[in-house]
């Protein structure tokens, strides 16, 4: 088994460069993006995972009803179940997620943190997705609400790419056709422009029709792909 699970909200996804530190105070989202994409030592991303878990606690103790930390929180929990292959948070995490896409069903960035659990649980292997009941189905389902959900943003067609050559290495058209509507969509933000940079790469070998290579490219622009 390689690792539980990494659950990952829209904010923390495709990137394959270190991000930059923030010159304000980081926020618990800019933490994880670091931890996540930035690093490439264990210890370290799981110290930025502590610290963002702990920021986005303390934001949550002031307003509960934050949504934002609420959201970051599950993936703070996410991001600790797979550095430390706990099932509890992986568990906590799924509860968040389910909770927070329930009452925010038109939310992209809930679908996709939803979907991520599931697809990412099930990449995980048989021992883990079976104990954590993960479904590739309600995670592809999830998926594409969230692309459907994201408007023209080439954030999510870019990271659906990824998750779904990943999960199957045969699905290259249906890989090549999420990268080709990143490269067409909108980059108003940091976040797309990296998510339309990782579907161009990724599409090189989808065109070459080269599954194969492009899962194994998909793995290391996803979370976690630099670390040692």
């Amino acid at each position: 088994m390689r690792h539980f699970i990494v659950p990952i909200c829209a904010a923390l996804v495709v990137a394959a460069a270190p991000a930059p530190a923030p010159a304000h105070a980081a926020t618990p989202r800019e933490i994880l993006t670091q931890a996540s994409f930035g690093t490439t030592d264990k210890a370290q991303a799981l110290t930025l995972v502590k610290q963002a878990l702990a920021q986005a606690d303390a934001e949550l103790k002031a307003d509960p009803g934050d949504r934002e930390a609420v959201l970051q929180h599950g993936v703070a929990l996410g991001y600790r179940a797979r550095l430390t292959r706990s099932p509890a948070d992986a568990k906590a995490a799924r509860a968040l997620f389910e909770t927070y896409a329930a009452t925010s069903p038109r939310d992209p960035e809930g679908q996709l943190a939803l979907a991520t659990w599931h697809l990412d649980t099930v990449e995980a292997g048989f021992f883990a997705f079976t104990m954590l009941k993960a479904k590739k189905e309600v995670g592809l389902a999830a998926l594409n609400r969230a692309v459907a959900l994201g408007g023209n943003r080439a954030f999510f067609p870019g990271f659906a790419a990824l998750l779904r050559i990943r999960l199957n290495p045969k699905d290259v058209a249906g890989a090549r056709q999420l990268a080709e509507r990143a490269l067409a969509g909108s980059t108003n933000s940091a976040l797309d422009r990296l998510a339309r940079r990782d579907a161009e790469a990724v599409l090189v070998p989808l065109r070459n029709n080269d599954g194969a290579a492009a899962a194994q490219l998909a793995r290391k622009l996803l979370p976690f792909g630099r670390l040692d």
